[in-house]
C-alpha cells in the first residue's frame, strides 16, 4: 500500500465551486417542483413517505437555517423557515412553494460570501444537534446529500404518476 500524505493547503473544491454545486442541485430540485401537478405535489405519497411538498419544506428549512448557522451560528435565524417550525408559514400552492424556494436560493447567494475560509474548517454542531457534528464544509455537503436523497423520492413519485421527471444531470 502506498504511503500518502493529506494536506489541507490545497482544497479539492473552492467555496465558489461548492456554492455552484449546491445551487446546481437546487436548480434541478426547482425543476422537479415545477414538474409536479399542483394537487399531487401536496398529496401524492408512495409507501407512506411524505408528499414531495413536505420533503421540499425540509430542504427549505435545512438550507435557510443552515446558511444562517454556518455563517453566524444561529441555526434558527431564518425569518420564515426555521428547523423547528416555529416561524413556518408553509406554502399552500405550487406558486408559493416556488417563491419560497427562490427566496431561500437568494439568501444562500447573499450569505455565502460571509463564510470565511476558517469557518469552512471549523467544527460545528448543525442545528445544535450532537449527531450533526463536523467541519462546516462537511455539514454543507450533508445538506446537498439530503436534498439529493429527497429529490430521488420525488423521482419515484413522478414515475408512479406516469410523469417523466427532469434528467438527474439537468443542474445547469
Amino acid at each position: 500500500m502506498a504511503n500518502t500524505t493529506l494536506t489541507s493547503a490545497i482544497p479539492a473544491i473552492n467555496a465558489d465551486a461548492m456554492l455552484e454545486h449546491w445551487q446546481g442541485h437546487r436548480r434541478l430540485t426547482r425543476k422537479m417542483i415545477e414538474t409536479f401537478p399542483e394537487n399531487e405535489l401536496f398529496t401524492h405519497s408512495v409507501a407512506g413517505m411524505r408528499p414531495f411538498a413536505g420533503l421540499v419544506m425540509e430542504m427549505l428549512r435545512i438550507a435557510a437555517g443552515g446558511i444562517h448557522g454556518i455563517v453566524g451560528g444561529n441555526w434558527n435565524a431564518h425569518k420564515r423557515f426555521s428547523w423547528y417550525g416555529e416561524n413556518d408559514t408553509p406554502p399552500a400552492t405550487k406558486k408559493e412553494l416556488l417563491e419560497a424556494w427562490d427566496e431561500v436560493t437568494a439568501e444562500l447567494d447573499a450569505n455565502w460570501p460571509k463564510i470565511t475560509e476558517e469557518r469552512f474548517q471549523e467544527q460545528l454542531h448543525a442545528f445544535g444537534n450532537e449527531s450533526w457534528a463536523g467541519p462546516a464544509y462537511s455539514i454543507i455537503q450533508y445538506f446537498v446529500d439530503n436534498e439529493i436523497h429527497h429529490r430521488g423520492q420525488g423521482y419515484v413519485y413522478l414515475r408512479s404518476l406516469g410523469i417523466t421527471p427532469p434528467g438527474f444531470w439537468e443542474r445547469w
